[in-house]
């Protein structure tokens, strides 16, 4: 083990967390989960299922999360009872329709109260007795994800057909590498349109059955942009893993090696199960930047970030939804970049960034968005006068993260100071 490594903290995933918090729910609590995420999306996830399990309100709130708004929405539409969910100004612009109509197709009753396809919704709960359904996924996996989890409560399971190409698809594949680690059958048609979900099996689950999360792998993209930017700085992340990981934002490792980051999985001594990555800028890297995002939405961000830091060109492809996130997140990124002096043009399914020398401009708009104030907060490692705006929306996700990024700057600072001789 390299002692001189800066080692870092990353939240747990927070996608791992709300997903076994639901199957929790689901099954009935037979699951001690361990790290679970700390971030505002969990808290919430977890005091909405507690909220549920108590019946204490039918007022359920989601502020601007969207897994959360998801999630609930299938759940609350099979649970008897008479419902509201709703959430802040943003999430009521945020798609739902395709969920919606998917429930409804199965005899659900959801009420759009003002506009519809989108919150708030009343809803009237009751268990369906259908087995099959189609869903279009093409705006968010989500809503996949959402009715494959409920799937199991249906006294006949679910077959779930997808009329379109999933968008995140991983973060389908995850869902189900979760419902088979909780023992709850599922499977998949050759060309992934087909979804089978097993109704719940009785007095398949052992008790107390410990679940750890994995740290987060899209967290890990900013630590990633900042090896990027500060070259030299060996980082260490402990508890994460590229080869044991069902997330699919570990293709940061791939995009980053591009930028001229080298990337190690450690195993601890005698320890089989303990592993850790960690990176190292090299200052090298590719004059082109080109990838389709269409399966990791969420890394795009830092990576356009660090293309416009490095002052190479980029052309990123499958941005589409990526304006239904917290914010429209390439108008957002097309902002502040050009506030700079970055050259960006933008059609509806690509974004291209021409070669520019950026200077800061202070402050940063954060738009309301966490990945927006990651991705520019790591910024500050070079622009050390450079401002973000609402620097608490962090916390949606990784509520740490100036702490570390603090870290960052002063290992990086002390590798650059000379050593006076005595």
């Amino acid at each position: 083990m390299n002692t001189n490594d800066l080692h870092i903290e990353l939240p747990a995933s927070k996608s791992l967390s709300n997903r076994w918090l639901m199957l929790n729910h689901i099954m009935g609590s037979p699951f001690m989960l361990r790290h679970l995420s700390d971030a505002d999306d969990t808290q919430l996830m977890a005091a909405l299922l507690t909220q549920l399990r108590h019946r204490t309100s039918t007022l359920f709130y989601c502020h601007n999360a969207g897994t959360v708004a998801r999630f609930m929405l299938a759940l609350l539409a099979i649970t008897p009872g008479q419902w509201h969910l709703s959430g802040d100004e943003r999430l009521k612009q945020r798609p739902m329709l395709p969920l919606i109509q998917c429930l409804r197709s199965m005899g659900c009753t959801i009420v759009c109260t003002e506009n519809e396809g989108y919150l708030p919704l009343d809803i009237t709960g009751f268990t369906p007795q259908f087995r099959m359904a189609e869903i279009d996924p093409n705006e968010s996996s989500q809503y996949v994800s959402a009715m494959m989890l409920i799937g199991c409560l249906l006294p006949n399971g679910l077959t779930l057909t997808l009329t379109d190409r999933a968008a995140s698809r991983p973060y389908i594949e995850m869902t189900c590498a979760l419902l088979t680690q909780a023992g709850i059958k599922n499977t998949v048609s050759p060309n992934r349109r087909v979804y089978r979900v097993e109704t719940l099996p009785p007095n398949t689950i052992h008790r107390h059955q410990v679940v750890n999360i994995e740290p987060d792998w899209s967290s890990a993209s900013y630590i990633y942009a900042a090896a990027c930017l500060v070259p030299g700085l060996r980082i260490r992340m402990q508890g994460l893993t590229y080869s044991h990981s069902v997330q699919g934002d570990r293709v940061v490792k791939e995009l980053y090696a591009h930028l001229g980051v080298v990337t190690q999985e450690l195993r601890a001594p005698y320890r089989s199960n303990t592993r850790s990555i960690a990176i190292v800028g090299t200052g090298s890297h590719a004059d082109t930047f080109e990838y389709n995002f269409i399966d990791c939405p969420d890394l795009l961000p830092a990576l356009l970030v660090s293309c416009a830091a490095l002052g190479i060109r980029a052309r990123m492809r499958g941005i589409k939804n990526l304006r239904l996130k917290e914010s429209d997140r390439i108008q957002a990124l097309k902002e502040e970049l050009e506030k700079m002096g970055a050259t960006i043009t933008q059609t509806a399914t690509e974004v291209r960034l021409a070669p520019a020398r950026l200077t800061p401009h202070t402050p940063v708009n954060t738009h309301g968005d966490h990945r927006i104030a990651m991705a520019f907060g790591v910024l500050t490692l070079i622009f050390p006068n450079l401002t973000i705006e609402d620097p608490e929306q962090v916390s949606k996700s990784f509520p740490d993260f100036w702490h570390q990024l603090s870290l960052i700057r002063r290992a990086a600072n002390a590798s650059t100071t000379p050593t006076t001789k005595p």
